[in-house]
């Protein structure tokens, strides 16, 4: 590395049911950012995280974390207080990309493609799912996808067609009810499955636009995620000039709807029975997977950015930037 030698604490794991994949990533990224000629230390999101951090010394932190309290403004805010640079989204940000409830909201007003759908409160209903499941049809039509607010990596996400009756869909929300308190009902959009990273280190550009399949499974579940040899990764995709640009283009004002910074990774459904060059936008990812099998380095690297120079650059960027601006306390009046 051509630059400063920083002290880089990478935070992993937390309270979520992607924890473990959050440490395949940290691991990948400490290693990385050891041979950019970093010093590295790893830490669990865990009560001690505080203490370790304010006494460390570190120039910036890193968070590797996927799920609640470390993807969702939780860890973030924490980074607040102790006056921490850090890489990725801030609190306001990560909260958005975290509740899609919210999130489509902004990406409704921001004008991009977001599929029919509605939130579907445990507390409104009573914990009826039945009567959740009577609403998403009559909302969105007989061919629904249901999933959490707040999870991600295809956690607790079911796709139901026409044909299923409405006790599956119940069963759906129930089991997505389980995990969290709002369950989305959207319409199952059946097309390609996309996703396109946006890198914003000074200048906000769109990676190249990754197709992804998994030949053995219904969809790009949690399994065919993480399982070796259980997806495969097209990138750049196989789609025509205009729709990858299409795509690229609806990811970097996704991640500038939300208020993003630094990384992000966006997903899609290109395509639909009734309209087969419709978009449809799923979610954004403020920090994305960064395993050996992960979509976002890989895509980075397709751009000609290896991961080594991917960790460096993002933590130079983050200390470089140095904590969020604090504002003087103003004496009261006299």
């Amino acid at each position: 590395m051509a630059g400063r030698r920083l002290a880089v604490a990478v935070v992993q794991g937390g309270p979520s049911s992607e924890a473990e994949v959050s440490r395949a990533s940290a691991a990948a990224v400490a290693k990385a950012l050891v041979e950019a000629g970093h010093s590295v230390v790893r830490f669990e999101l865990d009560p001690f995280l505080a203490e370790s951090l304010r006494t460390g010394g570190f120039d910036v932190v890193f968070p590797v974390v996927h799920g609640a309290v470390g993807e969702d403004g939780s860890l973030q805010g924490l980074l607040e207080v102790l006056d921490q640079p850090y890489v990725g989204s801030g609190v306001v940000a990560s909260a958005l990309a975290m509740h899609k409830r919210i999130a489509r909201v902004l990406f409704a007003a921001a004008g991009l493609p977001v599929a029919k759908g509605v939130a579907l409160a445990r507390a409104e209903f009573g914990g009826d799912a039945m009567a959740a499941a009577r609403r998403a049809r009559e909302s969105v039509g007989a061919r629904v996808v249901v999933k959490p607010s707040s999870h991600g990596s295809a956690i607790g996400v079911a796709r139901i067609d026409a044909a299923a009756s409405e006790q599956d869909v119940a069963s759906a929300i129930d089991a997505v009810w389980a995990i969290d308190e709002f369950a989305l009902a959207e319409h199952f959009a059946r097309g390609r499955e996309v996703t396109c990273g946006v890198m914003d280190l000074g200048e906000t550009r769109a990676l190249p636009v990754t197709e992804i399949t998994a030949p053995g499974d219904a969809f790009y579940t949690f399994d065919a995620r993480y399982g070796p040899g259980r997806s495969v990764h097209q990138c750049p995709a196989k789609l025509p000039p205009d729709v990858a640009a299409q795509v690229q283009d609806a990811a970097v004002r996704a991640h500038r709807a939300l208020g993003c910074r630094d990384l992000s990774r966006v997903d899609f459904v290109v395509g639909d029975d009734a309209a087969p060059g419709a978009l449809t936008l799923l979610e954004v990812n403020t920090l994305p997977g960064m395993t050996s099998m992960s979509l976002y380095p890989e895509a980075a690297a397709v751009s000609g950015t290896s991961m080594v120079q991917l960790c460096d650059a993002m933590v130079v960027h983050a200390h470089a930037r140095g904590p969020s601006a604090r504002v003087d306390a103003r004496p009261l009046p006299r």
